[in-house]
C-alpha cells in the first residue's frame, strides 16, 4: 500500500535563551490543517513527546547476534594452532619457515585493516547520517497529527508493530489570548518528523516561551515555490496499516479498569529494569480485589508488589496476566509529570492500555497481548466489536454527522440521527476500520480522523475476514440454532455447531462480553487472536434473527 507525502520545507525547532518555537511541516497534499499556540505546560509536553519518540523507535523483536567477526577470528586461530602443531612435529627449519609465514600473514592482515579502515569509517558515518536525517528509511510512517476543537493529538506506531502511542494536548495546555492561541483549523495531516527533532525537544525548558505550530504557510505556496517541496513515497505493508487500525477496534471492547499512582508505576518499571528473567514464565499478574490495593506479581520470581496508593474500585475479584512487560519502560519518563495512570485490561493475554494523566495532556500507550503477538498479523479484534449489518446510506449519514461535530458519543449521535445505538456503533466501527475514525478511550467518544489522504482500501485490510466468511457460510447452511436468554442488559446465546458447544454473551450494542467454545481453536488461543468461527456464527445468526 503506497502513501505519498509532500512537505514544504522540514519540521524544525528554533530555540534561543528565552523562547523555543516548534514548527511542524504538514503534508501539503492533504486538506489544509493548522494550529498555533504558546504552551503553558512545557515540561510535561517535553516528556510526553519524548515518550512518543520511544514508541516510534521501539523494536523488541529478537535479533540474532552477528557472529561473522567471531567466526572469522576463530577460523584464524584454528589455522594458527594447526600450523603450530605441525611446527612442533617438524624440524627447526620448518618451524622457522612457518614463523616467517605467520609474521607475513600478520603484516598483510594489518595492511588490509589499515587500507579498509576509511571504508568502514565512511560506511558507519553514512548509516549514522541516514539514521538522523532520513528517518523514513528507518521508520516507515511519519506521525499523524490531528487538530480537533478540544485538543491536538499525535499518533504513532512502533516498528515491531506491537506498541501504539497517542499524545493528546488539550487547548487548555496553551495560553489563552497568547500568540495565535485560537488560530487553528480542524483536520488530520502527516507531519515531517526527523530524528534531529528529538534532540531539539530535549532543550525545552520551563522558563522558555514554547510555541507549537503546525505551519499553515505550507498550503499557501504557489507553483513558483515548488522547488522547496520535498516529496516522499512510502510503500507500507498492508499488515502494518491494518495493525494501526486494530488498535481502535480493541479500544471499543469491554475492559477492566483501575488507577495506579505514578510511584507504583515507577516501582513496576524499576523492578523490571533491575531484574532480567532468564526462564519462563515472564508474565505480570494483576491481582484485583474490590476495596483493596492492587497487587502485582512478577514472574518467574513470584515477587509481590502491593500498590498501597492504588485501590481497586471494581465489583469482582480478578487475576489478569499480561505479557510483553518490557515495553512499560516507555512510561518511565512520564512518572514525574503524571497525576495518575489509568490501566485498561481486556483480559489475560489480551491487549492493554495505559493512560497517563498529565493535566491538560494525556498519553496513551497501547500494547498487544505480547511482543510477538503484534497488532498486525495476530489480532482480529474488529471481529469482537459490534458488527450489525448497516446499509451504505446509513453509514455515510453517521460519518457525515461525526465529521460535522469532529467528536461525539455513540448514543448522542444515535439520538440526533434517530437510529438505534447498535446501528451507529456498527457504522462507527466500520469507519474505524477504514481509517477515517478513531475511538478515544479516555473520553469514550469517537473522533473523525483520516489516517490517509484517500480512504484505506477495506478489501486490503481483510475486513471480511476468512473466518467471518466461513461463519456466514455456516449460517447460510442452517447449521446454527440458538437458545437465547437476556438478563440485566446482557444476552446469552447458546448453540451446538459442528458438534461443538458454543456460548456467547453480548451486550445491547453487540459487543462480546464473554465467550466459551469446545473447539480446538478456542481451547488453544482463547480470544487472544480473535473469536473462533463458531462464536462468529452464533452472533451472525442472532443478528439475522433480529433483522
Amino acid at each position: 500500500m503506497e502513501f505519498e507525502y509532500r512537505y514544504f520545507g522540514q519540521s524544525a525547532v528554533q530555540g534561543g535563551s528565552g523562547s523555543t518555537r516548534m514548527s511542524f511541516a504538514p503534508d501539503t497534499l492533504r486538506e489544509p490543517t493548522w494550529f498555533r499556540g504558546a504552551l503553558d505546560q512545557r515540561l510535561p509536553f517535553r516528556e510526553a513527546i519524548s515518550a512518543l519518540h520511544s514508541v516510534v523507535t521501539s523494536d523488541l523483536r529478537f535479533t540474532p547476534r552477528d557472529r561473522t567477526a567471531y567466526l572469522a577470528w576463530r577460523a584464524e586461530q584454528d589455522t594458527l594452532l594447526d600450523i603450530e602443531g605441525m611446527a612442533l612435529r617438524s624440524q627447526a627449519k620448518v618451524r622457522e619457515r612457518i614463523h616467517q609465514l605467520t609474521a607475513r600473514q600478520r603484516e598483510l592482515l594489518k595492511a588490509f585493516n589499515t587500507r579498509n579502515r576509511p571504508y568502514r569509517d565512511a560506511e558507519a558515518k553514512y548509516f549514522k547520517y541516514l539514521y538522523k536525517n532520513d528517518y523514513a528509511a528507518w521508520f516507515v510512517l511519519d506521525p499523524v497529527i490531528t487538530v480537533h476543537p478540544d485538543e491536538v493529538f499525535f499518533e504513532c506506531f512502533s516498528e515491531d508493530e506491537a506498541s501504539y502511542g497517542r499524545l493528546g494536548v488539550s487547548h487548555g495546555a496553551f495560553k489563552r489570548g497568547g500568540e495565535g492561541s485560537d488560530d487553528f483549523k480542524c483536520g488530520t495531516t502527516n507531519i515531517d518528523y526527523s530524528y534531529g527533532l528529538y534532540d531539539a525537544f530535549q532543550k525545552i525548558r520551563g522558563y522558555k516561551e514554547t510555541v507549537l505550530e503546525v505551519d499553515p504557510s505550507g498550503f499557501e505556496v504557489q507553483t513558483t515555490g515548488e522547488a522547496s517541496f520535498r516529496e516522499e513515497k512510502i510503500d507500507l505493508p498492508d499488515s502494518w496499516v491494518r495493525g494501526f487500525l486494530q488498535v481502535s477496534a480493541a479500544m471499543t471492547l469491554p475492559m477492566t479498569s483501575f488507577d495506579l499512582h505514578p510511584m507504583d508505576v515507577h516501582a513496576i518499571t524499576s523492578f523490571l529494569r533491575q531484574n532480567t528473567a532468564k526462564t519462563s514464565p515472564r508474565a505480570l499478574r494483576y491481582h484485583l480485589t474490590p476495596g483493596q490495593p492492587v497487587k502485582v506479581i512478577f514472574e518467574p520470581w513470584n515477587r509481590e508488589l502491593v500498590c498501597h496508593r492504588s485501590l481497586y474500585t471494581g465489583d469482582s475479584v480478578q487475576e489478569i496476566r499480561v505479557w510483553g512487560r518490557r515495553r512499560l519502560a516507555i512510561l518511565e519518563r512520564l512518572v514525574p509529570v503524571s497525576k495518575r495512570f489509568t490501566v485498561h485490561l481486556l483480559g489475560s493475554g489480551m491487549p492493554s492500555f495505559y493512560i497517563a494523566d498529565l493535566g491538560d495532556m494525556h498519553f496513551t500507550l497501547g500494547l498487544s497481548g505480547w511482543t510477538k503477538n503484534n497488532w498486525s498479523s495476530q489480532g482480529n479484534f474488529d471481529l469482537m466489536a459490534p458488527r450489525t449489518a448497516v446499509d451504505s446510506y446509513t453509514t455515510e449519514q453517521v460519518f457525515s454527522a461525526l465529521k460535522s461535530q469532529w467528536l461525539a458519543e455513540p448514543k448522542a449521535l444515535a439520538r440526533s440521527l434517530g437510529l438505534e445505538p447498535k446501528v451507529v456503533s456498527s457504522a462507527l466501527g466500520m469507519w474505524t476500520q477504514a481509517g477515517r475514525a478513531i475511538y478515544d478511550l479516555r473520553k469514550g467518544v469517537y473522533r473523525a480522523r483520516e489516517l490517509a489522504r484517500e480512504p484505506v482500501p477495506m478489501e486490503n485490510l481483510r475486513l471480511l475476514n476468512p473466518v467471518e466468511q466461513q461463519a456466514r457460510g455456516l449460517v447460510a447452511q442452517g447449521a446454527v440454532s440458538i437458545r437465547a436468554g437476556e438478563s440485566k442488559g446482557r444476552i446469552t446465546l447458546r448453540s451446538r455447531i459442528q458438534r461443538e458447544n458454543t456460548e456467547l454473551v453480548i451486550d445491547d450494542e453487540g459487543r462480546m462480553l464473554a465467550a466459551q467454545c469446545s473447539c480446538s481453536q478456542y481451547v488453544r488461543d482463547r480470544l487472544y487472536k480473535g473469536p473462533c468461527v463458531h462464536l462468529l456464527a452464533i452472533r451472525i445468526a442472532h443478528q439475522a434473527g433480529d433483522r
